[in-house]
């Protein structure tokens, strides 16, 4: 029963971490307010090799159409606005000297269509990892019962990761509505 209990604590922790992955990618979907996240994936050349932005500067939201890029050393100012537009995000950040700053474009009808696409794509990449999770439990639990788990125990652990992984897509289903009608307000 150990073995059984053991699976069903993995299944459910692989799924939690699915949908943290989720929301830590959503949030790099831009909906059309300015937010720090939008610049995590960018890396930028320092002294010869590449580091994520956050190890040159602190990046903060003036409001909701800007973006304020703080470099810890002074001649970090030009690498850093080279990143950015070489990350091909669609913004041109502006260089004063002392910081970069960066204006959020308001989104066209049609981006607002492919930002929420790409949130549909995410959301399904997530469903698709709970589903490969939810195929490796139920492997484990038929080679228990080859092995003499009784066959009601492993029923009742087969009912349970499935109710595991339909609440996991549910929570999944309410992510993406969310970041679609944040995408979609205007």
């Amino acid at each position: 029963m150990s073995d059984v209990k053991t699976i069903l604590e993995s299944t459910k922790s692989l799924m939690e971490k699915a949908i943290s992955h989720l929301e830590s990618e959503l949030q790099k979907v831009r909906a059309g307010k300015a937010n720090p996240v939008m610049l995590d994936g960018i890396q930028v050349d320092y002294y010869g090799s590449r580091v994520p932005l956050s190890n040159t500067a602190s990046v903060t939201s003036q409001d909701a159409r800007t973006l304020i890029v703080q470099p810890w050393e002074k001649n970090m100012l030009t690498p850093i606005e080279k990143a950015i537009q070489a990350a091909n995000l669609g913004l041109n950040p502006q260089n004063d000297g002392i910081i970069i700053r960066i204006l959020i474009p308001a989104l066209t009808e049609e981006r607002r269509r492919d930002l929420s696409k790409m949130a549909k794509a995410v959301g399904e990449d997530a469903k698709v990892s709970l589903r490969g999770t939810r195929k490796e439990s139920m492997e484990q639990i038929k080679k228990l019962q080859k092995e003499g788990l009784p066959e009601d125990e492993a029923k009742s652990a087969e009912t349970q990761i499935q109710t595991l992984t339909d609440a996991h897509v549910t929570k999944v289903d309410k992510h993406i509505e969310h970041k679609e009608k944040e995408i979609m307000t205007v």
